[in-house]
């Protein structure tokens, strides 16, 4: 565990950083710093709270899955304390979502707590994560708040295993030949497909907008992978039906792609891209044919649809 304490060296001014620090117990003027348990209740912390800045851990006493750190990374600054912060050991912090490596003996003087203000200004200066969190047609969360609720959820998989999936969506015929970028009809279209896929779901499942052609489901639990494959096929005979907008019925075409944890990816992102590569690749299919989705070992095949 860290010890290390700096001093004052007289009146502190500017803001006061708040720190989240796990086996840790470094303390210096200008920061407030609760203790944290571990990772695990660390996740819990920054996910319930978006009041702390960042979070300090001794890299060296609290080793942590790449599912922890993402989801620690993902909503607060994340600094790693070691002993000495070789290049070999820093690069492999920073590559998995660390904003700074720091050495035990620089949190006893103002450089390494310098630089911890530093990393958190540097986050503050990016564009807001939550400032557009959904999508203003479809009122679905966006791509990046999903990956949020991926992290969290691999997070608590990591510590309690059991099978996960993610379903990638691409949508043709949202906007017909001739049809403008801003047409009313495009995001009447999109948000009717909205309302069929979160129907279609679970309400602990989280549906996206990622694009304007692509959504994507987390489905956070499921017994098998028969079980995605069951979903797919429920989605997909939903969609197949007509919607109505402007008094005219629209049909669209769908192609799946389904990523499996852990076969595919024990990283959200990773997941996420997975899936939905795996719809790029699928033709879309409409009511005239079954939805076509991707399995675990990358082959395809048809999956059933209701409306047959």
């Amino acid at each position: 565990m860290v010890h290390a304490s700096f001093p004052a060296q007289g009146p502190v001014s500017g803001p006061v950083f708040r720190l989240l620090a796990i086996a840790t117990a470094a303390r210096a003027p200008g920061f407030a710093i609760d203790d944290c348990a571990g990772w695990a209740a660390a996740i819990d912390r920054v996910g319930s709270d978006a009041a702390f800045d960042a979070v300090l851990v001794d890299g060296d006493a609290a080793p942590a899955s790449p599912a922890e750190i993402a989801a620690v990374a993902d909503r607060a600054a994340l600094i790693v304390v070691v002993v000495e912060p070789d290049a070999e050991h820093a690069s492999g912090w920073l590559r998995s979502g660390a904003d700074d490596v720091i050495g035990r003996d620089e949190l006893a003087g103002p450089v390494g707590w310098r630089r911890i203000r530093f990393a958190v200004e540097r986050r503050r200066r990016r564009e807001p994560r939550h400032s557009h969190s959904t999508d203003p047609g479809t009122g679905l969360p966006h791509r990046q708040q999903l990956v949020e609720h991926l992290s969290q959820l691999l997070a608590l998989r990591e510590r309690e295993p059991a099978p996960m999936a993610v379903l990638g969506i691409r949508i043709e015929g949202l906007r017909p030949r001739g049809e403008g970028a801003e047409s009313t009809d495009f995001e009447t279209l999109r948000r009717k497909i909205a309302v069929r896929l979160r129907a279609g779901v679970r309400a602990s499942d989280v549906v996206a907008a990622v694009g304007d052609e692509t959504f994507a489901v987390m489905l956070g639990s499921i017994l098998t992978a028969a079980d995605a494959d069951r979903v797919v096929a429920k989605l997909g005979a939903a969609l197949a039906l007509p919607f109505t907008v402007a008094a005219v019925d629209r049909s669209v075409a769908v192609a799946f792609g389904i990523a499996h944890y852990p076969h595919d990816g024990r990283e959200a992102e990773r997941l996420l891209r997975r899936a939905l590569a795996l719809a790029a690749a699928a033709p879309a299919t409409s009511a005239a044919g079954p939805a076509t989705v991707r399995g675990r070992d990358g082959s395809e095949r048809a999956a059933a649809n209701d409306e047959r």
